[in-house]
């Protein structure tokens, strides 16, 4: 099995890595640490220092604040948005394309869904600015809570690696 050094991994991250080396990295098991130099390279590029658990998104992630221990979802801006087990996109802010202005802004006149059917959510960080999160569901349907991740497994069955701690 191959080893990607930090380096490699964070061309990956940056989208900078050659077509090849993506290739084979797609395409042969991942290796032992890389979650751990994913992690390290991250933790290198927010502005903040508390601790990353799992990162959700591009600029979204799961962390511990060092504060308290607690875990909370947090931008990459540094908004804490709500502890790791509550649905985040009710503590964003939230612009809804509801009419045919504003689905305009997005598709061609005449081409975007009706809105009487479908609508477009979008979730930005109240601090960045940041679009986080996009959904598209029937306008009567509740904000989606996409995933409560099982973290303890993650850490413990599936890395190998110690759970790290938190508030009770």
């Amino acid at each position: 099995m191959t080893t990607y050094t930090k380096s490699k991994i964070k061309d990956l991250v940056d989208g900078t890595i050659d077509r090849d080396t993506l290739q084979q990295m797609l395409s042969t098991p991942k290796d032992q640490d890389r979650f751990v130099k994913y992690i390290d390279i991250l933790q290198e590029e927010v502005p903040w220092d508390d601790r990353i658990i799992l990162p959700l998104g591009p600029k979204l992630f799961i962390v511990q604040r060092a504060s308290d221990k607690k875990w909370m979802i947090r931008s990459f801006a540094g908004h804490d948005f709500c502890e790791w087990t509550e649905n985040w996109k009710l503590h964003a802010r939230i612009r809804v394309r509801d009419s045919a202005l504003r689905m305009e802004e997005l598709y061609p006149r005449l081409m975007a869904p009706s809105t009487d059917w479908q609508v477009i959510r979008e979730y930005f960080c109240p601090l960045s600015g940041d679009l986080l999160d996009v959904e598209a569901p029937t306008p009567w349907y509740p904000v989606i809570h996409d995933f409560e991740p099982d973290i303890e497994t993650f850490y413990r069955d599936w890395l190998g690696l110690d759970i790290p701690e938190r508030a009770a």
